[in-house]
C-alpha cells in the first residue's frame, strides 16, 4: 500500500463511518453496512466514486433513480429526492455530466422548483438537456408495468455513461413492492426498477443507495438482509404476498446508509476527494435550502410531516452530517501533506496490509 492509497482508504472510511451514524439506536444501518462492506471490501464512498470517476466524461448522461412514494398521503419523501437533486449539481461540477432524475410523475413540480436551488436548468425534453450548458433532465417514469418496458428500452437508447439509484423502490421477488414495515405499495411506484434491470444488462456501470433493502439494488447481499433484518425475508411482509419486503434488483456498487441521502453525500464527499475540487460537495447552506424548497413543494418526511425532514432526521441533523463530511474531506485535500512524516512509519508497521 502507497501513502496515497493509505490516505484514501481512511477518507473513506470517515466518509462511510459518519453515513452510518445510529442516532435511533436500532442498529439497522450496522447490519447493512457489515453485508454491504463485506460484499464490496473497502470504504463504499470511495469504491462507488470511484467507478464514477472511470465511467463519466464531459456531457455524458448520468441517470439517477429516485422517488419512494409513501403511505398514507401517497405522496413522495424526500429522502433520495434531496440528495438526487445535489447529486445531479456534484456530476455538473465534477465531469460537467448531464444528469437526469429518473422518477414517478408526484415528484416532477417539485423537483423543477429545487433544480433552481441547486444551480441548474432543467428540462423534461432530454434532447435539449444534452445540447445546453449547465442543465439536468427530469423523465417521469410509468407506475404501469406493462408500459414500463417500452419506456426504459427508449431511455437505454441514450447510452448512459452510469445510473445511480437513490432511496428507488425496488420489487420483490414476486413483483410486489412494498414499505418499511411489509404493506404492499406496488401501485405508488414508479416501476423504475424495470429501467435499472435494462440498463444492468446493457451493461451499464451502476450505483446502487439504500437504507433498508426494499430499495433498488439491496438484493445484492440478499442473504444477509434476510437473516438479520427484520420485514425481509419470506413470510415477514404484512400484505399477504408471502414474499418480504427484499428488492430481488442487484448493483454491482452498494451504499448502505442510515437513511440514503447520507449516503448519497457521502459519495458526493469521496467525489471531491477524488477530484480534489470541494466545491463538488455543496455547503451547508444548500442543503438546507433543498430541504425546504422540497417540503414546501409536497415532498414529505418518513414521519409524515410536511416540515423539512428526512427519515426523521431535522434540518439541522442533515446540515451537520454534511459538514462533518466536508470538513473532514477538506482537511484531507488541503492539509494532509503536512502529516506526511507519518504515513511511512505507519505504513511500515504493517497493520493495513
Amino acid at each position: 500500500m502507497t501513502r496515497d492509497e493509505l490516505e484514501k482508504r481512511n477518507v473513506g472510511e470517515n466518509l462511510d463511518a459518519l453515513m452510518n451514524l445510529d442516532p435511533r439506536g436500532y442498529g439497522v444501518c450496522r447490519i447493512l453496512y457489515a453485508g454491504s462492506r463485506a460484499y464490496t471490501g473497502e470504504p463504499l464512498t470511495m469504491h462507488a466514486a470511484q467507478m464514477l470517476c472511470d465511467a463519466v466524461k464531459e456531457n455524458d448522461l448520468v441517470y439517477i433513480i429516485t422517488g419512494f412514494v409513501l403511505l398514507p398521503h401517497k405522496v413522495p419523501e424526500m429522502d433520495g429526492t434531496v440528495s438526487s437533486m445535489l447529486l445531479a449539481r456534484a456530476l455538473v461540477m465534477a465531469f460537467g455530466a448531464k444528469p437526469v432524475i429518473v422518477c414517478p410523475a408526484d415528484s416532477v413540480q417539485a423537483i423543477e422548483k429545487c433544480a433552481a436551488v441547486v444551480g441548474l436548468h432543467i428540462y423534461e425534453d432530454l434532447d435539449i438537456v444534452q445540447t445546453l450548458p449547465l442543465s439536468m433532465g427530469v423523465a417521469a417514469f410509468t407506475k404501469n408495468l406493462t408500459d414500463a418496458p417500452a419506456q426504459a428500452a427508449e431511455l437505454a437508447a441514450r447510452k448512459p455513461a452510469a445510473v445511480v439509484s437513490v432511496e428507488a423502490c425496488g420489487a420483490n421477488a414476486l413483483g410486489v413492492c412494498h414499505n418499511a414495515v411489509g404493506l404492499d405499495v406496488t401501485a405508488l411506484q414508479a416501476r423504475s426498477d424495470v429501467l435499472w434491470e435494462k440498463l444492468r444488462a446493457d451493461g451499464v456501470p451502476n450505483i446502487a443507495i439504500g437504507d433498508l433493502g426494499n430499495e433498488i439494488g439491496m438484493g445484492t447481499i440478499a442473504n444477509h438482509i434476510k437473516k438479520y433484518v427484520p420485514f425481509t425475508d419470506r413470510g415477514e411482509c404484512q400484505c399477504g404476498c408471502g414474499g418480504g419486503i427484499l428488492s430481488a434488483t442487484r448493483t454491482d456498487n452498494i451504499i448502505t446508509a442510515t437513511c440514503s441521502d447520507w449516503g448519497c453525500y457521502g459519495l458526493m464527499a469521496a467525489l471531491a476527494y477524488l477530484k480534489k475540487d470541494m466545491e463538488i460537495l455543496h455547503h451547508e447552506d444548500m442543503e438546507s435550502e433543498v430541504m425546504r424548497v422540497a417540503a414546501r413543494n409536497g415532498f414529505i418526511d418518513m414521519t409524515g410531516s410536511l416540515l423539512p425532514g428526512i427519515d426523521g432526521f431535522s434540518t439541522r441533523m442533515n446540515v451537520g452530517i454534511v459538514s462533518l463530511m466536508r470538513q473532514c474531506t477538506a482537511y484531507a485535500v488541503r492539509y494532509s501533506h503536512k502529516s506526511d512524516h507519518w504515513f511511512g512509519p505507519v505504513l511500515a508497521k504493517h497493520f493495513f496490509d
